[in-house]
């Protein structure tokens, strides 16, 4: 396999971009450090739930895709991708442990010529700083001078079937006007659209303003669902109402709380880095205290909803729908459900859950303690088995209005169900 293209980071973001370009022809060599993920991609199977094992099984037997944990498959390379996760450390730091890591591992065998892009969510800053620097120290080369150095952010929306690596404009940000124009070339392959910016900064900024404006827009609504509860008043049919405007107005709509390796994590690179510049981001904070207060609102409408039937809270058994962070992924990092199954759990209740898409619960970085613990089987016998049922995420291939029949109350958290005196709109 000739191979033209390594991109590092077989994950959501990974994927999806090296079978882009593998569709295109382009041969790709997958590196990860899950030694899983390899076997699974050299066995032609899928982990992602909305990429089908069918399109990988393809591109390896075409002779177009491997995956390897050796670094060394870097020297073969015309160019580089890195996709690696950027989550935060303590105090909402962020932490660059795997770009910095993956920098200096591609440093090591970084050759004359060759173009690396960093994907990554980060500050603005990171590529031409802390990146190049691992780079440039590891290699003996320059950026801009010997090698090419550009930022593109990633724009992938699991789940979404409209969100597809051709379909999507693809930001590109080189550290020089060369650079640029290689990442260009590069991109130009599989996107159906490039828009290059001045630098790798503006390429940084541009991913964090699209996730923050989700962030703060998500928040608004969050905080009006609160309010409006209070009132009698639905959230959901004010939206409804509210998008029929056909100009000024989009749709954001409230939830349990965010998941995901995007919109709980991203805003904050910009926090911290604008205390080095001394500004105080404001608007960030806030939006980041509304949403992480999501889940204590969710636990007191159980509670009410217990209440109602003249239960307590300790002791009652409550089935949470949906461990999953959004509806229809196999991904649960950040996922609001653990955090209310926490508090359910540290008030007493007895807590299970239900989803297709874990059989049991992975390790998590936040929640080891439910690592391993089973799903229940969607049936009537398990479900009513339970005194309230609680919907986290609204799995399509669910059938929530049999809770319905099977349960005495529903606390519904994304506007699944129709008004009842059964369901409790949290």
């Amino acid at each position: 396999m000739d191979m033209k293209l390594v991109i590092v980071g077989a994950g959501y973001v990974g994927l999806p971009l090296a079978l882009g370009f593998t569709q295109k022809d382009l041969a790709v060599c997958m590196l990860d450090i899950d030694s899983t993920k390899i076997d699974a991609l050299n066995k032609g199977q899928s982990y992602v739930h909305d990429i089908p094992s069918a399109d990988i099984k393809k591109a390896v037997n075409d002779g177009l895709l491997a995956a390897t944990s050796n670094f060394e498959n870097i020297a073969k390379a015309d160019s580089v991708i890195v996709c690696v996760p950027t989550p935060l450390g303590p105090n909402r730091a962020p932490n660059l442990q795997f770009v910095m890591e993956t920098a200096g591992n591609i440093g090591t065998h970084l050759k004359n010529g060759q173009l690396v892009v960093l994907e990554s969510t980060t500050y603005p800053g990171t590529t031409s700083g802390k990146f190049r620097e691992e780079l440039e120290a590891k290699s003996n080369l320059k950026a801009g001078v010997d090698f090419f150095l550009a930022f593109s952010p990633e724009r992938e929306d699991p789940g979404n079937p409209a969100s597809r690596v051709g379909l999507i404009p693809k930001i590109v940000g080189g550290l020089t006007k060369r650079c640029q124009e290689k990442a260009l070339a590069l991109y130009q392959q599989i996107a159906g659209s490039v828009v290059p910016v001045s630098s790798c900064e503006v390429a940084e900024a541009t991913k964090l303003l699209e996730n923050i404006y989700r962030s703060v827009n998500i928040a608004m609504v969050n905080e009006l669902k609160v309010i409006y509860d209070r009132m009698g008043i639905d959230i959901w049919e004010v939206i409804e109402a509210a998008k029929t405007k056909p100009f000024g107005y989009t749709p954001f709509y409230p939830g349990p709380g965010l998941g995901g390796h995007c919109i709980p994590i991203d805003p904050f690179y910009l926090t911290w880095k604008a205390r080095e510049h001394g500004q105080n981001t404001r608007f960030i904070e806030l939006a980041g205290e509304i949403n992480n207060a999501m889940p204590q609102f969710v636990l007191g409408k159980i509670q009410d909803a217990l209440n109602q039937k003249g239960k307590a809270l300790k002791n009652s058994k409550v089935l949470i729908v949906g461990l999953a962070y959004k509806p229809d992924v196999n991904d649960c990092r950040e996922s609001p459900s653990f955090e209310i199954m926490n508090l359910l759990q540290e008030r007493g209740a007895i807590v299970q859950y239900y989803d297709p898409f874990f059989p049991s619960v992975p390790p998590t970085r936040k929640n080891p303690h439910w690592t391993g613990q089973t799903s229940i089987e969607w049936s009537e016998k398990t479900v009513s088995d339970n005194d309230l049922a609680a919907i986290i995420t609204n799995h399509t291939s669910v059938d929530h209005h049999q809770l319905l029949e099977w349960l005495p109350i529903i606390v519904d958290t994304r506007n699944v169900l129709q008004e009842s005196e059964k369901v409790i709109k949290a």
